[in-house]
């Protein structure tokens, strides 16, 4: 018999509360995640640059580093800056919220929190790494390249840097060019949301994504009211 080593995908917890960290490890594992856990903000970015995780889930309130600043630290490092992040957190203002996801994290989750949906969110993240036989094509608009293959987005050859969640915001948007998306689709497609979560985590999403792309965020459009498309030039 030939046994075949399944890659697991390694997870960070970062929280200062055993008990938390032990509920989110234990639901991790039974799911087959590779979990390591750090207990404060500087053991939580000297963990994230020696494992290289596939994914970081990460309080707020820490001792030593707070979660915010390791959220920034995280994403100014090359070699970090496009690790998924999920903040979870008892912080549950609307501008806790939107500081979170303006300074780099993918998701934002409050305490307390279903374990269920928190599964269900860390897979739909990693998923977004990974393109479907629909999304394996490279898309040029000019010299804007989206390489969906590789993961790649570069403008003038120079690659830019983003997010799972920023790179499938933006094919998704070109792969649908010309055609105005909601911000409720959006939410469904690219977070894979099943109930309505508020639409501004897609409005801070893509003022992120435009603040990346530069010049090329020219192919973003707003349609107040209604959404964002993609507009290819003729």
């Amino acid at each position: 018999m030939v046994s075949r080593s399944v890659v697991r995908s390694k997870i960070l917890v970062v929280d200062d509360e055993p008990e938390a960290v032990e509920l989110v490890e234990f639901n991790l594992k039974q799911a087959g995640y590779e979990v390591a856990a750090a207990a404060d903000g500087a053991e939580a970015l000297k963990k994230a640059h020696s494992l290289l995780p596939n994914l970081i889930i990460l309080d707020l309130m820490l001792p030593e580093v707070d979660g915010l600043e390791v959220c920034k630290m995280l994403r100014r490092d090359p070699s970090t800056s496009s690790v998924p992040i999920i903040m979870l957190t008892a912080k549950a203002a609307e501008i806790d919220r939107i500081l979170g996801l303006e300074l780099g994290a993918d998701d934002y989750m409050t305490k307390p929190f279903s374990p269920r949906e928190l599964i269900l969110r860390v897979k739909n993240i990693l998923q977004r790494g990974r393109s479907s036989d629909e999304e394996s094509t490279t898309l040029k608009f000019g010299e804007l390249v989206i390489d969906s293959p590789r993961h790649l987005v570069s403008w003038k050859g120079r690659n830019i840097d983003l997010t799972a969640t920023e790179f499938k915001l933006l094919a998704v948007l070109a792969q649908r060019r010309g055609r105005v998306q909601s911000r409720e689709q959006l939410l469904r497609d690219v977070w894979e949301y099943n109930s309505l979560v508020d639409t501004r985590t897609v409005d801070t999403h893509m003022r992120r994504l435009r603040e990346k792309l530069g010049p090329a965020s020219r192919y973003l459009d707003t349609v107040r009211g209604v959404g964002y498309r993609f507009v290819a030039e003729s």
